[in-house]
């Protein structure tokens, strides 16, 4: 049986990002230290913790260029219509959480916000950050099953319109940040070419902070997502 997969987590923006060839270099060195002073930037409205955020406000506590340092350059936003043929094959937890289930909203998050960059000085190597708001009681349970799901199955195929993808996963330790924290590595097979790919959310109060990509760059790059989503 396939259904597709709920766009709940971001296993589409992972297929996403192995399509378009980011993170095959696993050796992608962390940008140093010596970028540039950012530019003064209006500080995120503060909200009362637990209180969901509109995708307005999660908007404005997405990473941007300053945060990142040199060499990288905000990728265009696509439409979504690859995301609404991504079907998984071979992983009974995760089709268990498409279908019917993404449709009732008991996964997808009422609020979220997107940004991904590609790093020049990385073969190929981006990063993507997904910011997600909903009440603690639905946010935190929801993507732990999420992610149980996604780690529970070794090995499975995605299918993007009519292009394989074999996923094999790794669950990490998850980071010391936030509430609550999940993370893993995955390694997605596409016409022959492996992709290595780290995954890592970390809840803070309402506020879910998923980043992906290279494994280096997701690495450098987390504590300061999690510092700005919290706001």
């Amino acid at each position: 049986m396939q259904r597709r997969a709920s766009a709940a987590l971001s296993l589409t923006a992972l297929v996403t990002l192995a399509v378009t060839g980011c993170g095959n270099d696993s050796s992608t060195s962390a940008p140093s230290d010596s970028a540039p002073a950012a530019k003064a930037r209006p500080t995120p409205t503060a909200e009362p913790a637990g209180v969901p955020l509109t995708s307005a406000a999660l908007t404005a506590r997405l990473l941007d260029e300053s945060d990142l340092g040199e060499g990288y350059t905000r990728r265009a936003k696509s439409d979504n219509s690859d995301r609404d043929d991504v079907t998984v094959i071979g992983c009974p937890a995760l089709e268990k959480l498409g279908g019917n289930g993404a449709a009732g909203g008991e996964l997808d998050f009422p609020n979220s916000a997107e940004v991904t960059f590609s790093y020049a000085r990385g073969s190929g190597s981006e990063v993507a950050e997904e910011l997600y708001s909903d009440t603690v009681d639905k946010l935190g349970p929801n993507t732990r099953t999420v992610f149980e799901a996604m780690t529970g199955c070794p090995l499975y195929q995605v299918v993007v319109g009519d292009a394989p993808i074999a996923v094999a996963t790794q669950k990490l330790p998850a980071p010391a940040l936030g509430d609550e924290a999940w993370s893993q590595l995955l390694t997605l097979t596409a016409g022959g070419r492996d992709t290595v790919m780290k995954q890592t959310a970390v809840r803070v109060g309402s506020v879910l902070v998923v980043v992906s990509g290279s494994p280096a760059l997701v690495d450098t790059h987390l504590t300061r997502a999690v510092e700005k989503a919290r706001g």
